[in-house]
C-alpha cells in the first residue's frame, strides 16, 4: 500500500499537474461549453481519481515498457476526453491542444534529465546527505517553472494566439501526433533500461558510455518535442496565411467591380456636368445673369485627377469628391505609366486600402492644415518608389513592421495594411512603413524597373 501511495503521489499526481498546466496553456483561449467553472473542478477531481488505478497498473507493470506507455497513454485519453468536456470544440483541436501539451510536457522533463544526469555523473548532489529528497523536489520544481514559463514564451504563445481562427491541416496533425508517439515509444524505452543499469541511484552510471547514451536519448527526445512544435506551428501559420491570401483574392474581385462601378458614375457624372455647363454658356450668351455660384459648384465633380493610369484616374477622382466634402487636401504627384506591370485588381485594391487607411487617419482631425495626404509615385535608379504621407493624432504601436489596430487608435491603418505587403511582395516590392512627430510615413519600393 506505501509504495501505491508513492507512485501515485510521486509518478503520477506530478505527471498529471505538469500535463494540466499545459493543457491550460493551450486550451484556455479556446470556447468554453456551458457550466464550464463546474465542470472543471469536477474534470480535475475525475483525472486524478482515475490516477489511482494507474498507480495500481504501474506498481505491477511499470518496469515494462509496453505497460508503462499503456499507463501514460491511457491518462492522455482521459485528459482528452475531460478537455473535451470542458471546451466548445472540435474533437480534433482538443486533441491538437492536448498533443502539443503533452509535447511540451516531456520536453521539460527531458531538458531536467539531461540537467540531472549530468549532475549525477559528475557527483554535484552528492552533499545533499539526509535532506536528498527534499533538495530534489525543490530543484526539480523550481526547474520546470523556469522551463515551463520558457517554453510558453517561445513555443506555444505564437501557436495560441492564432488557434481559435486555424482550421487544423489533418495531414500536419497526423505527423505531428506521430512524432509525439515515436517520442513517447522512445523515452519509454530509455527511462525502462537506463534504470536497470543505473547504480545507486536512477540515472547514475559506472560506465561514461551509458551516461552518452543517456544524454543522447534524452537530447534527441527534446528534439523532437520540438520538432513536434515546428509542425504546429507551420500548421498555424500556413492556415493564416492561406486565409490572408484567400482575403485578399476577395478583395481584389470586389476592387475590380468597385472599378467598374465608380468609372461608370464619375464617367457619367462628368457626362451631366457638361452638358449642364454647356446649356448655362447657351443661357449666358442669350444675356441670361451670372450664375458663377452654380458653375463654381458643378466644376468639382467636372475635374479629374490625371495620372497616367486610367485605373488611378477613376480611384483617386472618387477619393478627391471625399476629400473635397470633408476638406482634406489629397496632394498627388503620380507617374501611373510605371504602374503598368501590376494588374488592374491589385493595383485598385493596393491604393484603394492606402488611400482609404489616410483618410481615417486625417478625417478626425480637428486643425485644417493637419489635414493632408500626400501621395507620390515617381522612378529613381530603376527603382519605382510609391510613398504616401498622413498627419494623424494619438499614437500607433507597430508589430512585424506594420501598424497594430488598438481600441484606442482602431482608425488608423488597422485594416488591409498586410494586404498591402502581400500586393507589394507579389510584385516583387517591399513595403516599410514608421511614424514620426505625428506623422505616419509608408514607403513601397518595387526594384528591376528597367524592364517595366
Amino acid at each position: 500500500m506505501a509504495e501505491l501511495f508513492r507512485i501515485y503521489g510521486i509518478i503520477i499526481v506530478e505527471f498529471l499537474g505538469e500535463l494540466c498546466v499545459f493543457c491550460a496553456l493551450m486550451l484556455w483561449p479556446l470556447k468554453r461549453r456551458g457550466g464550464f467553472w463546474w465542470k472543471l473542478p469536477l474534470s480535475l477531481l475525475l483525472l486524478f481519481a482515475a490516477g489511482i488505478p494507474a498507480a495500481w497498473f504501474y506498481q505491477y507493470f511499470g518496469e515494462n515498457v509496453f505497460g508503462r506507455i499503456a499507463v501514460y497513454l491511457v491518462l492522455f485519453a482521459v485528459v482528452i476526453g475531460l478537455a473535451q468536456l470542458c471546451f466548445d470544440e472540435s474533437f480534433y483541436r482538443v486533441l491538437f491542444c492536448c498533443t502539443l501539451a503533452y509535447a511540451a510536457q516531456n520536453l521539460v522533463y527531458k531538458l531536467y534529465l539531461i540537467f540531472w544526469t549530468a549532475g549525477e555523473n559528475f557527483r554535484i548532489f552528492d552533499t545533499w546527505g539526509a535532506n536528498f529528497d527534499l533538495y530534489y523536489r525543490l530543484v526539480y520544481y523550481s526547474f520546470f517553472a523556469i522551463c515551463a514559463a520558457a517554453v510558453y514564451f517561445l513555443l506555444i504563445r505564437g501557436i495560441v494566439k492564432r488557434l481559435s481562427a486555424c482550421k487544423l491541416n489533418y495531414r500536419m496533425l497526423a505527423i505531428t501526433i506521430f512524432v509525439l508517439g515515436v517520442t513517447i515509444l522512445l523515452c519509454s524505452f530509455e527511462d525502462v533500461y537506463f534504470a536497470r543499469l543505473s547504480v545507486e541511484r536512477e540515472n547514475r552510471f559506472e560506465n561514461p558510455d551509458y551516461v552518452i547514451l543517456r544524454q543522447t536519448g534524452n537530447i534527441f527526445s527534446a528534439v523532437c518535442c520540438v520538432i513536434v512544435f515546428l509542425f504546429a506551428s507551420k500548421t498555424v501559420v500556413a492556415d493564416e496565411l492561406g486565409r490572408e491570401v484567400e482575403d485578399l483574392k476577395y478583395a481584389i474581385r470586389q476592387s475590380e467591380e468597385q472599378y467598374r462601378i465608380s468609372k461608370e458614375t464619375i464617367d457619367l457624372i462628368n457626362v451631366k456636368c457638361h452638358d449642364i455647363r454647356y446649356k448655362l454658356a447657351i443661357l449666358a450668351s442669350e444675356g441670361t445673369p451670372s450664375m458663377e455660384d452654380l458653375e463654381k459648384s458643378i466644376s468639382i465633380y467636372d475635374s479629374r485627377i490625371e495620372t497616367g493610369s486610367p485605373l488611378l484616374n477613376v480611384l483617386l477622382t472618387e477619393k478627391s469628391l471625399f476629400c473635397e466634402q470633408n476638406r482634406i487636401n489629397l496632394s498627388c504627384m503620380i507617374d501611373g505609366g510605371k504602374l503598368g506591370f501590376i494588374e488592374e485588381g491589385d493595383l485598385y485594391c493596393l491604393f484603394g486600402n492606402l488611400v482609404d487607411n489616410a483618410l481615417e487617419a486625417v478625417k478626425n482631425i480637428k486643425e485644417p492644415e493637419r489635414r493632408v495626404i500626400d501621395l507620390v509615385v515617381k522612378s529613381k535608379d530603376g527603382l519605382l518608389l510609391v510613398q504616401e504621407e498622413n498627419y494623424f493624432d494619438g499614437t500607433l504601436t507597430f508589430e512585424d513592421g506594420l501598424p497594430v489596430t488598438t481600441k484606442g487608435d482602431k482608425d488608423y491603418h488597422g485594416f488591409g495594411m498586410r494586404s498591402l505587403r502581400l500586393i507589394a511582395r507579389k510584385y516583387g516590392g517591399e513595403l516599410t512603413a514608421y511614424a514620426a512627430d505625428g506623422v505616419f510615413h509608408l514607403n513601397i519600393i518595387f526594384g528591376n524597373m528597367q524592364s517595366v
